[in-house]
C-alpha cells in the first residue's frame, strides 16, 4: 500500500452485532500483536491518534512515535472495512 492510500477490503454484508463486532476486532488485535501486517500506513496513524500521542510522549516526539496499542489499530481497521475477515451469517 503506498503513502497515505487506504483501499476498502471487506464491506461488511449486514451490520454486525455487537458481539460480531469484538469478536472480529479481537480477533484482529490479536492477529496484529503476534506480528501480522497492518492495513493502514503508519502516517494514517500517527494523524488519527495525534492527541493521545501528543499527550504520551509531548509535540515534539509525537511525529516520530508509533502507535503500538493492537486495539487501537485493529478498532481503526474495523471502523474503516480495512479488515479482511467479515462473519458468515447462518440463516435458519
Amino acid at each position: 500500500m503506498s503513502e497515505g492510500q487506504v483501499t476498502n477490503l471487506v464491506k461488511p454484508i449486514r451490520t454486525h452485532t455487537r458481539f460480531e463486532r469484538a469478536r472480529i476486532i479481537g480477533a484482529r488485535a490479536l492477529q496484529i500483536g503476534m506480528g501480522a501486517p497492518i492495513f493502514v500506513d503508519e502516517t494514517t496513524l500517527r494523524e488519527e491518534f495525534k492527541e493521545e500521542l501528543v499527550s504520551i510522549y509531548g509535540i515534539d516526539e509525537a511525529n516520530i512515535r508509533f502507535v503500538l496499542d493492537p486495539l487501537k489499530i485493529a478498532m481503526y481497521e474495523y471502523d474503516n472495512h480495512l479488515i479482511p475477515i467479515d462473519i458468515d451469517p447462518h440463516e435458519d
